[in-house]
């Protein structure tokens, strides 16, 4: 009944149910099994509310049992539930928990189970080694047991983590295993999940034949097996497939099945994909508005269970269709989504970083302090010997002193070289927390530091001029990499790391030493110049357009070739006199960079400065920036990147559109 209730929950809680009637005489172990295993089955129908009681139940029952075996059972259950209803953190709470009460008990099955869910959760949470950690444990242990099943869902757990490491040939070898075992156990339900798996580890490791025919060969199983909540699954994976292959209409069909499949199983998660599947399918088909009714239905699950990085890749899925389907408004405001959440992640991401460093100093710290404790209740032994020896033998006592002298000389002169070791390391770890490590670029973290100690003056004061007469003026510039989730699907995340390493080279040769180089987060640079004079700063601009673009990335046997879009303004800017803080200048050339995405890519936009500034707000500018370019309220200048489309005009603006070759003569 407990596979059942894995691949067919309907049949299984019947039957349960009807068991359940039948146990009042079980010893406690197999009651609080079918109770956990009627939670289950509620859970994976959808009935989260009647899940969590049954759950309650068991450990209420653990808990009057004083049994940790049955505690264990129970928290198991409740973490799975409240995975289900997107608690999240809850859930990890309780699967730790769990570990830990399991760990206490000589049921070798609970204690493989619990330690796979423990390191589920800290995948889960990011924290990849301790997830291996805990998963090659959950395998040695299942080693021990007869039943080749746990040994099964272990591999399969390991498996699904060496994919989300991007371990893809270790990935690979241990999925050999889990075929192999799956086969021994002579169960649909369980080679259809090891294809399933094998189908996620193929498509990440772009061998897309491979992860199709694996898709394929699981689904027939599903069906063989009527297990309509992994047939939803697998069917919302065959509308991905063919949404890559960009055959809509199949797409489409196979989304529609996966939604259909998801509501029958109850399963909210897979729903919502298959709506955005069915969403992107729609705007491939041209059908705009049924595209972005169904997006946003697949959204509003992903918001509701407070899921950052599942929100943040739809979102980005969703500004892409949207910009292939000539909805630009839409695309910018769904990018714009997007990059708050991004800079959320990065941030939180930071702070963990610091925590870490932190903890290592004051781990460092706390040792250096018990070795020197240590070392003077040496001392101080030695001086109690001493004195006890004077006693017995006062011709030694010249010999005592010289030698407790050479030992105080060599702890202080070891304490002094332990101190200039900290002053080194610290100023190792002060140089690492500026720095980003793929790039050696300069982090957001010490950009904001620094911008934070040079403020922008009170009031326009007047200009430093070149001897031409030019404005001295500082600049800022966004970029950020054109296409570039469309580089790691298809090449591999180590190919995107080599497009970011050599875009950050190209920066610091396209730029100046005294120029501040920035790793702003994920595919994006900032540039901070101290001092340029006015009208070269479209110069800068086309130079990194041109820098990058000239460029191509040797990766395997393929060569990559990337652009860049670019948003930059003087710093600082005087909208009303009074300069904008340096947040807000960020923002504003992030719209321009954004204004540059949506109009076609390769190419920069540079705020050159403001208009008719009595007639709007600072507000209304940022709300919406080409809007406001378009009422003459921000003047504007657009740099092409080489083989770029012309920019559309701003209306009365249009000759702040300058092509490439125009735009570097007028700079001269």
């Amino acid at each position: 009944m407990r596979e059942q209730s894995r691949f067919v929950p309907d049949k299984a809680l019947a039957q349960l149910l009807k068991l359940q009637t039948e146990a009042d005489g079980a010893p406690p172990a197999t009651r609080a099994e079918i109770m956990s295993q009627i939670s289950l089955a509620h859970m994976r129908l959808g009935e989260n509310d009647a899940a969590l009681a049954q759950a309650d139940a068991v450990i209420a029952y653990g808990k009057a049992q004083h049994n940790n075996a049955i505690l264990a059972n129970g928290l198991l259950s409740r973490a799975y539930v409240k995975f289900a209803q997107a608690d999240v953190k809850q859930a990890h709470q309780l699967a730790f928990e769990a570990e830990a009460t399991a760990a206490r008990t000589n049921d070798l099955p609970l204690r493989v189970q619990a330690t796979i869910t423990a390191g589920q959760a800290y995948a889960e949470q990011g924290d990849f080694p301790t997830a291996l950690v805990k998963l090659q444990a959950a395998v040695d242990l299942a080693r021990q047991i007869t039943d080749q099943l746990p040994l099964a869902t272990a591999l399969n757990a390991l498996t699904q983590l060496y994919n989300q490491m991007r371990e893809y040939d270790k990935g690979f070898a241990v999925l050999e295993e889990l075929l192999s075992v799956s086969r021994a156990l002579h169960s649909a339900g369980r080679m259809a999940v090891a294809k399933d798996t094998e189908y996620g580890l193929a498509i990440e490791a772009h061998q897309p034949a491979r992860a199709l025919r694996a898709l394929q060969e699981a689904l027939a199983l599903e069906r063989q097996l009527g297990a309509q909540r992994m047939i939803a699954n697998s069917l919302v994976n065959l509308s991905d497939n063919y949404l890559k292959a960009r055959d809509y209409a199949r797409a489409l069909r196979y989304g529609n099945e996966s939604l259909q499949a998801a509501r029958a199983a109850g399963s909210a998660p897979i729903e919502a994909t298959a709506r955005v599947n069915i969403g992107e399918a729609y705007m491939g088909l041209g059908r705009i508005a049924d595209g972005k009714k169904s997006f946003e239905a697949g959204l509003a699950f992903y918001e509701k269970a407070n899921s950052k990085p599942d929100l943040q890749g739809v979102l980005l899925e969703y500004g892409q269709a949207l910009e292939k389907a000539g909805d630009l408004r839409g695309a910018v405001d769904a990018y714009h989504r997007e990059r708050a959440i991004s800079n959320e992640l990065f941030e939180k991401q930071r702070q963990q970083a610091v925590l870490e460093l932190q903890e290592k100093y004051e781990a460092d710290k706390r040792q250096r302090q018990i070795e020197l404790l240590s070392r003077e209740n040496q001392v101080k032994g030695t001086e109690l010997d001493n004195r006890r020896l004077q006693q017995r033998v006062w011709w030694l006592l010249a010999l005592v002193f010289a030698l407790a002298a050479a030992v105080v000389g060599l702890l202080y002169r070891k304490v002094r070289h332990a101190n200039a070791q900290l002053e080194v390391k610290n100023l190792e770890l002060k140089a690492q927390s500026a720095l980003d490590p793929l790039t050696s670029l300069y982090n957001r973290r010490h950009f904001q530091d620094y911008m934070r100690g040079h403020a922008p003056p009170e009031r326009r004061e007047a200009p430093v001029r070149t001897s031409s007469g030019d404005d001295i003026v500082g600049a800022l510039f966004l970029l950020d990499v054109d296409h570039f989730k469309h580089v790691n699907d298809t090449y591999g995340h180590a190919a995107g790391d080599a497009v970011l390493k050599m875009i950050a080279e190209h920066l610091r040769i396209a730029l100046r030493e005294t120029d501040m180089i920035v790793r702003w987060g994920g595919e994006e640079f900032l540039a901070f110049l101290p001092a340029i004079p006015r009208h070269g700063v479209d110069e800068v601009a086309r130079r990194i357009l041109e820098s990058i673009s000239a460029q191509t990335v040797a990766y395997q046997d393929h060569h990559i070739q990337v652009n860049v879009s670019v948003g930059f303004a003087p710093f600082p800017l005087f909208p009303d006199e009074r300069p904008l803080s340096w947040e807000r200048a960020v923002n504003l050339v992030d719209m321009a960079l954004y204004l540059a995405k949506a109009h076609g890519r390769n190419r920069a936009y540079g705020v050159r400065g403001f208009a008719n500034f009595a007639d709007t707000s600072m507000e209304a500018i940022e709300q919406d920036l080409e809007r406001a370019w378009r009422a003459g309220y921000v003047d504007l200048s657009v740099v092409l990147g080489p083989a770029a489309d012309g920019p559309p005009p701003a209306g009365s603006e249009a000759s702040n559109v300058v092509p490439l070759k125009q735009a570097a003569k007028n700079n001269h």
